[in-house]
């Protein structure tokens, strides 16, 4: 495994991080709480020493996944990456979504993040994953309710507390950047990257890299589509969010196996999957400091974990850009 520093601090995470989304179940079908358990502690025994995940996922329940998973360890050698701002237990601020927790019963999720919820989503997340501070604490997405100051200056409050070491945020774009910056040392910014989303290239990667903030590529996997695993026709669960997107449609499936059909024998020569060699393409592209990859199992969580092993020329990279290049999904 690689670690790369976050920005100008010292927290030095796993170059790929252990996305704990599908862990907590929601908006995936549904969860194998002991799966979910096996597949963390084989990451970490790969390498994986640090683990992104949130308390809207699942309600809670995968940061106490991950709490149980991490317990037999010793804590400096795990690096915690949670958030706040997305509540589902009192209706205040911006709507985000109507949704359903894993018991099937309606939710309305809030983007709220004042002062005195932060504090309270803190308290309660560090209970979660049993442990008395936070290594990197990172606002969901942007509230428009609340001015930037105050989120910032809440989290400066926990810092100073030592319930947090590090301030990153999440889904923010090169203005909300520069007015979260003056209010706190930011480290990163944690947005959707991956060789069909790439929309970030054009404005808030190059500021991220001039301004010395990592970039925390999720879903670099598109959500298991860039694994070569889903073919048209591809049936989903009830609760899985992915059957409404566009990118799962057949023509879409249909393409990007045509394009991974491109690169594979890359893979074969290397003696790796597909979505392992997508892993690494995306380690590799400027700017990106690590990949966010989520497994639901054991077996899962460690070919994520290897992807990083994999030996890529410059010439291999840019054949992979190339293939890609080609690739036109439609909307």
């Amino acid at each position: 495994m690689q670690y790369r520093k976050l920005g100008n601090s010292n927290l030095e995470i796993s170059v790929i991080t252990f996305g704990a989304w599908a862990a907590g179940g929601w908006m995936w079908g549904g969860t194998e709480r002991n799966e979910a358990v096996k597949a963390i502690r084989s990451s970490y025994d790969a390498g994986v020493t640090s683990i992104d995940t949130a308390p809207v996922y699942g309600q809670g329940l995968s940061e106490e996944i991950v709490g149980e998973a991490i317990k037999e360890f010793p804590r400096d050698t795990i690096q915690l990456l949670t958030k706040y701002g997305m509540r589902w237990d009192q209706a205040k601020g911006d709507f985000a979504m109507n949704s359903k927790g894993n018991d099937g019963r309606p939710l309305t999720i809030y983007k709220y993040a004042a002062k005195e919820s932060i504090i309270n989503e803190c308290e309660a997340s560090l209970k979660r994953l049993g442990t008395d501070y936070i290594d990197l604490y990172q606002i969901h997405w942007p509230d428009k309710t609340t001015p930037i100051e105050e989120t910032m200056e809440a989290v400066s409050l926990l810092i100073e507390q030592g319930k947090v070491l590090y301030a990153g945020v999440c889904n923010y774009n090169v203005d909300q950047l520069a007015e979260a910056s003056k209010y706190i040392n930011l480290v990163s910014d944690q947005v959707p990257y991956s060789m069909v989303k790439r929309d970030i290239e054009q404005a808030t990667l190059p500021y991220c890299i001039q301004n010395n903030l990592s970039i925390l590529a999720y879903s670099p996997l598109e959500r298991g589509l860039l694994t070569g695993k889903m073919k048209p026709g591809y049936q989903f669960a009830p609760d899985d969010h992915r059957a409404s997107l566009y990118f799962f449609t057949d023509e879409n499936l249909k393409r990007v196996n045509v394009f991974l059909d491109k690169i594979s024998p890359l893979a074969n020569d290397k003696q790796v999957t597909v979505g392992q060699l997508v892993l690494k393409w995306t380690t590799e592209q400027p700017g990106i400091t690590i990949a966010l990859a989520g497994a639901r199992n054991e077996k899962q969580a460690l070919e994520n974990a290897a992807a990083v092993d994999i030996d890529l020329t410059p010439t291999e990279v840019s054949f992979i850009t190339t293939q890609l290049n080609e690739l036109e999904l439609v909307k």
